[in-house]
């Protein structure tokens, strides 16, 4: 069933404009609905052919993988036409480009190493619960107040731990993300964007098929095919924990440089806050994986080594 929902004999580019062609209305672009009933969703083929200013033979041919070499003129009169936002616009652009250059070698998983001094980084901020994912949302490393904080990902083996996974597949996901509705359209936007580019990635293909096949949820968001590249740098969160209750924390993403995609996130508190006392709480409870760190800690020595990590 995945395999056929990603490989249904279309392309990227096709499957792309056809989604966004059936959610755009007549009377968003301006056209007045004619009488009858519309027996299509959204635009026709010929309407947004002729918004873009192009033939609708050739429209069909690029919804359906036929036309293979689309220029990036047609690419942003499309985008105008289907009334793109940004992010959608340069993503339109890039399925283009793809689409018009010979096939790739086999892709190569990139690398899953976080380097010594991130490891050190994610140590020095505590009780700041911090951690680093790869451009698929796998938990790479991550302090213990972290771990903490995502309560029930503890429960999988650290090879499973995938912030998408576990907010469309684990039980206590969805009562523990106040927002898990805005939580889970951004996971999936971000997660198209990179499958438009990049489809066949050995570190991406088996986790949208899984999701595909497990999560009705996660197959409606994709087949709604929205995308989004860029997050706020900050933006708060709120959690209902079962130990420290409902808390609203403020959340900094950031590239780290030198790496394949890989991103530090960081939840940040002011001291003497509630908020402060929750995180110091997470911190404190959540168990040491390092044996001779915990004992460090415990007998006020300064610990050596490297933090906690999946």
């Amino acid at each position: 069933m995945a395999a056929e929902r990603q490989h249904d004999g279309g392309t990227e580019l096709g499957r792309f404009l056809r989604a966004r062609r059936t959610q755009l209305t007549p009377a968003e672009v301006g056209f007045t609905p004619g009488a009858g009933v519309r027996r299509t969703p959204g635009l026709r083929r010929e309407e947004v052919a002729a918004l873009a200013g192009v033939s609708i033979d050739y429209y069909t041919r690029l919804e359906r993988g036929k036309e293979t070499r689309p220029s990036l003129a047609v690419a942003d009169a499309l985008g105008r036409a289907l009334k793109l936002d940004q992010d959608e616009s340069e993503h339109l652009r890039d399925l283009v480009v793809r689409a018009a250059r010979h096939a790739p070698d086999p892709p190569v998983a990139p690398s899953r190493a976080v380097s010594p001094q991130v490891r050190l980084l994610l140590e020095n901020l505590r009780p700041s619960p911090a951690y680093v994912t790869s451009r698929t949302l796998d938990l790479l490393a991550h302090n213990p107040g972290a771990l903490a904080l995502y309560a029930g990902i503890q429960d999988w083996p650290a090879s499973r731990r995938n912030l998408a996974r576990f907010l469309f597949l684990h039980p206590a996901a969805q009562d523990l993300h106040a927002d898990w509705d805005t939580q889970v359209r951004a996971c999936v936007a971000r997660l198209r964007a990179l499958a438009g580019t990049d489809p066949d990635a050995p570190d991406l293909a088996p986790l949208i098929g899984e999701l595909l096949l497990k999560s009705p949820d996660f197959a409606k968001l994709w087949d709604h095919y929205q995308v989004t590249r860029r997050t706020h740098g900050q933006r708060p969160k709120t959690f209902r924990h079962p130990l420290v209750g409902e808390i609203t924390l403020d959340f900094q993403g950031m590239q780290l440089e030198g790496t394949p995609g890989h991103r530090l996130g960081v939840f940040v508190t002011t001291p003497g806050t509630p908020e402060h006392d929750a995180v110091t709480l997470l911190d404190m409870t959540a168990p040491e994986q390092d044996p001779a760190k915990r004992t460090a800690r415990h007998e006020g020595r300064p610990s050596r080594g490297h933090p906690d990590s999946g």
